[in-house]
């Protein structure tokens, strides 16, 4: 059974014309004395909830797909996929077509939502704690007890931080977490419900047994992740009873992730697409599935007459793409180019966001440099949160956004890549792969050296440097380019002075 909370909270409506005196009981010039108060005080009251209406803080949708890369998109061009009720959200909405997430790993990235902090600053850097979900039942003396004290030791990371959801709350926001998220149980984040409550759901998707029987939840959600893929019930569930208290709803569905093991129509729906290659449409399909949650979803909140005071937000975890070389037999399922997730490239790492408030926000396209990093400040300026954390190094979209500001277009962006389990708690730079920070046209990455050849730096072995603008698929490096070299000089200190990782023991 889904663990979803119902707190069902009553109003008190005083009706002014209900409360008038009945004129054949009164003297007929006090009865219209009162009368004329009562419509004076109706009409205060109807012109407080209009200002009510135009002050009251936003309810925020967060739609977060999971693995997919920023072309898939027919709002960015791709007419290959079919994504027709995203479409729709983005011709109504401040569209970035050039934001980055720091980490192109589900969980660091994910964190990153949550603290609007980076992976080396919110110390999640990883999927798994050591010695890593994968290889939890071939490591002798480690058991599920120690496993899940490792676990609750980085999900303490979190549960120390003023978070998005945390912060909303204070404020009288119902938030509700749905979908992929690693934290444990929804409250550690600070949301006040939610579906992921840190127990095996004997699902479909994560759970693992060990040798002695038990079974272990993956981390990534676990009764959370039936939200997309099998119901979108408990959404409704909240909305009904949410009345007309502003809420946050984390809607970040297992989708288009592997398995893409959407149902046939979805499959049968793509592959009429001659464009479209054989290994595309299982990941295409999902992507499709994923798309027609979103219109379900709008659709909710337009039918509780709820849409012109919501804001939605979109954005993608990491990126995503197949690989025909890579078929994998025992999951029967193409695993992902190795520049995409997981690596420092394009397409592992850019995501177009999407913030849309009727009547607030202006519908257009901005090609400044941003990243996911700028959500929280973004969401607690539209919320009108002013007190916040001093340590948040984003950005506010929020003034682009409405159509004040204009974005600089001098502004750097910067990340980090880690492997998906980890070697070590509270040190992220022992974990470290990659580094990379773009600014303008040109991108910079720089590998952490390694004594030995590591998975990790397959794809590049020493920095590297790529123009963007004439070179989109990082395909050229121009890192001994002599005309280059003060690029690379000014790109590498901007890199340093960023990186500023920190022992984080002192927090576990």
């Amino acid at each position: 059974m889904l663990d979803v909370p119902v707190h069902v909270n009553t109003p008190v409506h005083v009706n002014a014309t209900e409360s008038c005196a009945n004129k054949n009981m009164l003297d007929p010039w006090i009865a219209l004395g009162m009368l004329a108060l009562c419509l004076c005080f109706a009409c205060i009251t109807l012109a407080d909830d209009s200002v009510e209406g135009v002050q009251r803080s936003p309810n925020i949708v967060m739609l977060i797909a999971d693995d997919q890369q920023y072309s898939d998109f027919g709002f960015m061009g791709n007419l290959r996929v079919q994504t027709p009720n995203l479409d729709e959200l983005a011709r109504g909405s401040a569209i970035y077509t050039d934001a980055y997430v720091p980490s192109s790993v589900c969980r660091p990235s994910l964190v990153t939502l949550l603290t609007g902090l980076y992976p080396h600053q919110h110390g999640v850097h990883f999927n798994h704690p050591p010695p890593g979900f994968a290889r939890l039942t071939k490591s002798p003396g480690i058991g599920k007890a120690e496993f899940d004290q490792l676990r609750q030791r980085a999900i303490t990371l979190v549960r120390k931080r003023p978070t998005l959801p945390r912060l909303l709350a204070a404020r009288g926001y119902r938030c509700f977490q749905t979908g992929k998220y690693w934290e444990g149980h929804w409250k550690n984040a600070g949301f006040t419900e939610g579906m992921t409550i840190t127990q095996p759901s004997g699902g479909l998707y994560g759970d693992k047994q060990l040798a002695n029987g038990d079974w272990v939840a993956h981390g990534n959600g676990d009764h959370g992740l039936a939200i997309g893929r099998e119901t979108m019930e408990p959404i409704a569930t909240f909305l009904d009873d949410v009345q007309q208290d502003p809420f946050l709803l984390w809607y970040a569905p297992f989708l288009p992730h592997t398995p893409h093991d959407s149902p046939e129509r979805y499959k049968q729906a793509v592959a009429e697409n001659p464009d479209v290659k054989p290994h595309e449409i299982p990941y295409f399909a999902a992507i499709m599935q994923f798309d027609e949650t979103v219109g379900q979803l709008m659709q909710m909140i337009e039918q509780r007459g709820l849409r012109d005071n919501t804001l939605f937000v979109f954005v993608s975890d990491n990126g995503w793409a197949p690989d025909p070389m890579r078929f994998r037999k025992s999951k029967k399922e193409w695993d992902h180019t190795r520049t995409s997730k997981r690596s420092p490239f394009e397409p592992g790492l850019r995501t177009p966001i999407l913030i849309r408030w009727i009547g607030r926000t202006k519908a257009g396209k901005h090609s400044a440099l941003v990243s996911t990093i700028d959500l929280m400040p973004t969401l607690l300026d539209a919320a009108g949160v002013k007190n916040r954390p001093e340590d948040l190094p984003g950005t506010s979209l929020w003034p682009s956004a409405i159509g004040q500001k204009t974005l600089s277009p001098e502004r750097a962006v910067f990340g980090a890549i880690y492997p998906g389990d980890a070697s070590t708690l509270g040190v992220p730079e022992k974990d470290l792969a990659y580094r990379w920070v773009r600014k303008g046209r040109y991108k910079l990455i720089v590998p952490k050296p390694r004594g030995t050849q590591s998975p990790w730096n397959e794809y590049v072995d020493s920095p590297a440097l790529f123009d963007l603008a004439s070179d989109p698929h990082e395909r050229k490096n121009l890192i001994h380019d002599p005309s280059l070299a003060s690029v690379i000089t000014s790109l590498s200190k901007i890199l340093d002075d960023w990186w500023s990782p920190h022992a984080l023991n002192g927090d576990l």
